[in-house]
């Protein structure tokens, strides 16, 4: 998508936001908890087609690339997350044809969803399975015409949690076949597929959430995506990447809508004679420390876009740091900003308890913050052992010769202890304790998020929503905390279990956290001014 459409996509949003999503309608929708699917039906119709963002030109769509559909779903889940929702599932319902289905499929099916403007339904999630796909119930069965062939399969499940699970037009649906968990491409009105009732939620009230059950429902083998069972999981592995990234924008929408907010109201309010905006107690402790983790996650995820539009595949960690990162510090930002604006935070009419209600689905749906701590710390600890600590030593590098303002160098150090501690991590027993394999995740997060402020506050190539000075400060500040993190989370692994080789300890001492954080009021005190001027 050229940058003129990208633009004319933007100023669609906003005009939607004037004109269908007011405040008090937005209110409204959330009070209620009803789908608004005639706003969503207007959304996906002819004169407005956003569905097309996801959909590649050959098959009539606007072929948006990967930072692009970044930027445009953070847009999106700004003016209100429960309708981004709507729109990420379509996203993923298509996905699994998009990269696993067979021409055929993908001529049929995505040109129908780009013509007609089909809401999709993703089915994976199962009430007792969760996240946990490896634990399928779902059955399909394989029924064979007169010839022994494969003419179609009987399904018999149920999904849970599922986005536009009562409204969808269309459904992919996972399901374990003789050769293991495979795609169906199921339609709305199929005999014995039967959608539930509306979920009554604690956020994103006005997205449909429902279970679906599945009574010997009969798909044909056409339907079934590929055309092979048994790859349905490398079929989801393979959009995790993109998906996630999709839902970590949801947590930089929450937390700078939260922020935003915060803001606005710190400049009005007068305490004891000045504003909360001239307050360090107040700017310090709520709006620093937010924009910062803030604008990291952002760092990162602009960077695994990036990376996904050059053609590398399989980063599928990298998506679930994204989105472990930038969900939990939108999260943290959105509950701030209820302390920050006070009573007035409390009540549903200043909207920010309702960003935090929102907010909070970020952390938990396309896996939860636990699932990804997962995923990062066993691929990234198996990289490091595969590669005998060249994938932290070529990042620690690159980090040592970035200039000292970018707190790259400092970062250096905190990623060669990282790299040794993993090297010892079989001896020290630490893939026993899923405890402290979190730790490492933590780690890993921190220290890989506060790469990507560092390089990015070194590049000329980036939006200047803010000054050079800015993200400088915003970069030495977040590579302090991935410092800290590295610190403590280390003297924990190495304090708190085996006995720790003699080296580990001395070079856990030699990060010398004094120099670290010199300096370190005087950059809150450079953002705050800027943030708050």
């Amino acid at each position: 998508m050229d940058h003129e459409m990208f633009s004319i996509v933007l100023d669609t949003l906003k005009k939607i936001e004037r004109e269908k999503l007011s405040l008090e309608t937005r209110l409204e929708m959330d009070k209620k908890g009803d789908f608004p699917e005639e706003l969503i039906r207007f959304m996906l119709g002819p004169d407005i087609g956003l569905h097309l963002i996801f959909i590649p030109s050959e098959y009539g769509g606007l072929g948006a690339n990967a930072l692009q559909i970044a930027k445009i779903s953070e847009e999106m889940a700004k003016i209100d997350m429960a309708i981004a929702t709507s729109f990420l599932a379509i996203c993923l319902g298509m996905d699994p044809i998009r990269v696993g289905g067979t021409e055929e499929q993908k001529e049929k099916y995505i040109q129908r969803i780009a013509d007609e403007g089909l809401i999709l339904g993703y089915g994976v999630t199962e009430p007792e399975a969760g996240s946990n796909v490896q634990a399928l119930k779902t059955k399909a069965e394989r029924m064979l015409d007169e010839n022994g062939n494969i003419k179609g399969y009987r399904i018999n499940g149920q999904k849970q949690f599922i986005t536009n699970g009562g409204v969808a037009d269309l459904y992919t649906i996972l399901a374990d076949t003789p050769e293991g968990p495979s795609f169906f491409i199921i339609e709305k009105g199929t005999k014995g597929l039967l959608p539930g009732k509306h979920e009554d939620k604690h956020g994103i009230r006005a997205s449909d959430t429902a279970p679906i059950t599945l009574e010997n429902v009969y798909v044909s083998a056409q339907n079934l995506v590929g055309g092979v069972e048994g790859i349905g999981l490398k079929q989801a592995n393979r959009v995790f990447g993109y998906t996630r990234l999709m839902v970590a924008t949801f947590g930089l929408a929450a937390g700078m809508s939260s922020l935003e907010k915060v803001i606005a109201y710190a400049k009005e309010r007068v305490q004891f004679g000045t504003t909360l905006a001239e307050k360090q107690g107040y700017t310090h402790k709520l709006l620093v420390p937010n924009i910062v983790r803030l604008e990291a996650a952002r760092a990162y995820v602009e960077e695994v876009a990036a990376r996904i539009d050059s053609g590398e595949e399989d980063l599928q960690v990298e998506g679930s740091i994204a989105k472990y990162f930038a969900t939990e510090v939108g999260d943290a930002m959105a509950n701030d900003g209820i302390q920050a604006l006070g009573g007035y935070g409390y009540i549903r009419e200043y909207e920010v308890e309702k960003i935090k209600r929102d907010a909070k689905i970020g952390t938990i749906f396309e896996g939860t913050s636990e699932i990804q701590q997962n995923i990062i710390s066993i691929f990234r600890l198996r990289e490091t052992v595969h590669t005998k600590g060249g994938y932290y030593k070529t990042m620690s590098e690159e980090l040592s010769n970035l200039p000292q303002e970018s707190g790259g160098p400092i970062l250096s150090r905190a990623i060669r202890l990282l790299n040794e501690l993993l090297l010892c991590a079989r001896k020290l027993k630490v893939i026993r304790s899923q405890y402290l394999m979190f730790l490492l995740a933590d780690m890993m997060t921190w220290v890989e998020v506060a790469k990507a402020a560092s390089l990015k506050a070194c590049s000329k190539n980036w939006e200047k929503t803010f000054s050079n000075e800015f993200m400088f400060a915003v970069a030495r500040l977040f590579a302090r905390e991935a410092v800290e993190k590295v610190y403590i989370n280390t003297a924990k692994i190495l304090k708190g279990g085996q006995q720790a080789p003699d080296e580990l300890a001395e070079k856990l001492n030699s990060l010398a956290l004094d120099e670290v954080f010199e300096g370190v009021l005087i950059d809150m005190d450079l953002v705050a001014r800027e943030l708050t001027k």
